[in-house]
């Protein structure tokens, strides 16, 4: 049935889009889903342990931020990182995690509606390494080591091999998917 197929085509996309965050491999990834699918994916049962808010809604697409709690909030705390965010306004003592996302959304809104330059915190968010955001937003995104899934500054040889893992999850997690996993099924394995 076409409410299958479009069942199907969101979990490739999630799968595509956020398989080291489903595998637990990673804090946060971002989705961007076209207005259909959206709909399809706000009606989708919940994924365990994942959870998800919208950055941006745009008249063709949506930008979402899909984490898994523990694993942000640890990250968003640890003292390098709630320093780096406090340069850009976060209040890392007093705000909750929630509290945070909202401050990420309201900015990344502000930038795709032309109104404020681009939220660079939002790598820290990503769980990329600091050094790489830093070195991001210092070289005005030139000048890096190499890319990927960011563009990297310092550790390369780390990079690359994080670079590996993300992609063998991707693959593993569309092997599953297509052999009939759900993607609560395959989150639950991780969990």
């Amino acid at each position: 049935s076409e409410e299958e197929m479009i069942e199907t085509m969101i979990g490739n996309s999630i799968a595509n889009q956020c398989s080291p965050v489903l595998m637990d491999v990673k804090p946060s990834n971002l989705l961007i889903l076209t207005r259909e699918e959206e709909e399809r994916f706000l009606e989708m049962e919940d994924i365990p342990g994942i959870w998800g808010i919208c950055l941006h809604r745009g008249e063709q697409k949506s930008i979402w931020l899909l984490y898994r709690k523990d694993r942000l909030e640890a990250l968003l705390l640890w003292p390098g990182t709630a320093e780096f965010l406090k340069s850009y306004g976060y209040q890392t003592e007093e705000s909750t995690l929630d509290q945070m996302l909202t401050r990420l959304a309201e900015r990344f809104t502000e930038y795709k509606e032309g109104r404020a330059e681009f939220p660079h915190e939002m790598g820290a968010f990503l769980g990329y390494p600091l050094s790489d955001v830093k070195g991001f937003i210092e070289h005005e995104g030139k000048d890096f080591l190499c890319s990927g899934y960011w563009k990297v500054y310092s550790d390369e040889t780390g990079a690359k091999k994080t670079f590996q893992l993300y992609q063998a999850v991707r693959n593993m997690v569309l092997q599953m998917l297509s052999a009939g996993s759900s993607l609560c099924e395959i989150s639950c394995q991780a969990y």
